[in-house]
């Protein structure tokens, strides 16, 4: 495939973004993956590169051979971030400080984007069990994750298979403790601790004490979405179910902090929204879709006004007859009225899309193996 074309039938201008040759991956779709310019020089997005082909998110990764690359949105000249001769995971870039964060085995790291420089941040206790750091606060002081104990690996490498594992590890009822670390004085802090299975910690993007966390498991089963003030440590939740089936998750910040989105289905597989619970107040509002409009992922534009979706394929929870699309969405009333910007057909969803906007707005960044590997491509918003 050419490097640019235009989608035959969405007729949106579509880019690969990064080189054949590794296999390449844009971040999940709630970390931030971008820092701004320096003057004219252009917006940098950073991103995941490895040798090894990974063509699915439904197994686990173990330990996976990557490291981070550094890409300019203007120039779309790449380099590369890490050396690291073992596995890294992180997905943290730090806009203020022009870092980038990630782990591998007990120490975390921190390299500037700009010069490549890196420093160790810190160094686990070996008292410590599995752990892994996942999400930075608004002011760059505070780095958190979750830790959990090593029966929670076993289940991993017993079974790697996600439609295995994952309700094991919810009926297993392990301990897991969400905590911080301060990245200048050291300070290790717990903040809260269950048998749940915690996961999916995100900080708000502009409160520097609010963080949210999910109870992972089967999402009919869980009161899935809470938040948590790191001076109260009192979970606060953030949807309460309704009903038998109904299904809250996927959820994500708004780019001001102040709304908690989601995907919301009442019930399950059955009726499909586009949810937000103001952070404070807790007033939620939901935006109705079809069944084949509904998407994996969900994302809003920098200035909240639209969103993108990555659409689905007919294993999906939604069982899509037509949903292998990338969307653009705009709200109507208590609905979402859709455009389809790229025509995803080619795409094996077993790989998640994960779409992320541009820092201006002006793209819809995704990653996609319809060319055989994983690679990050942009797709315009507007019509050539």
């Amino acid at each position: 495939m050419p490097a640019t074309w235009i989608d035959a039938d969405t007729g949106h201008k579509l880019m690969r973004l990064t080189a054949l040759g590794n296999d390449n991956r844009s971040f999940y779709f709630h970390n931030n993956p971008f820092l701004p310019s320096q003057g004219d020089a252009g917006d940098i997005m950073i991103y995941y590169g490895s040798r090894e082909p990974r063509q699915s998110d439904r197994w686990y990764k173990g330990n996976e051979s990557k490291q981070l690359y550094a890409l300019n949105l203007k120039t779309l000249e790449s380099k590369q971030l890490t050396h690291h001769a073992t596995s890294i995971a992180g997905e943290i870039v730090g806009k203020k400080r022009r870092e980038v964060f990630y782990q591998s085995n007990d120490t975390i790291f921190a390299t500037n984007v700009d010069n490549g420089t890196g420093r160790v941040v810190y160094v686990f206790p070996d008292s410590l069990p599995r752990t892994g750091i996942t999400t930075l606060n608004a002011d760059e002081t505070l780095l958190a994750g979750v830790f959990s104990v090593p029966e929670k690996d076993s289940i991993y490498k017993k079974n790697p298979k996600k439609s295995d594992y994952f309700r094991r590890i919810y009926e297993a009822k392990l301990p897991h403790t969400i905590f911080t670390i301060n990245i200048e004085t050291k300070a290790l802090t717990y903040i809260h601790s269950d048998t749940a299975w915690l996961n999916h910690v995100q900080f708000s993007p502009s409160e520097p004490n609010l963080l949210m966390f999910c109870h992972e498991g089967p999402w009919h089963f869980v009161n899935r979405i809470w938040t948590i003030d790191l001076q109260e440590k009192k979970p606060k939740l953030m949807h309460q179910r309704t009903m038998e089936n109904e299904i809250a998750g996927h959820e994500f910040f708004g780019t001001t902090g102040d709304t908690v989105w989601f995907d919301l289905q009442k019930p399950k597989s059955k009726t499909f929204y586009l949810a937000g619970t103001d952070a404070k107040t807790l007033e939620e509002k939901s935006y109705a879709m079809t069944a084949d409009e509904w998407s994996i992922h969900f994302t809003p534009s920098p200035d909240q006004q639209i969103f993108a979706g990555d659409g689905g394929d007919s294993t999906q929870v939604a069982h899509a007859r037509n949903g292998k699309w990338i969307y653009l969405f705009t709200r109507n009333g208590d609905s979402l009225r859709s455009e389809r910007i790229v025509n995803m057909e080619r795409h094996n969803y077993d790989l998640e899309p994960n779409v992320h906007f541009s820092p201006d707005g002006k793209w819809i960044i995704f990653r996609a193996n319809f060319e055989g590997s994983s690679q990050v491509y942009a797709a315009s918003v507007a019509k050539e």
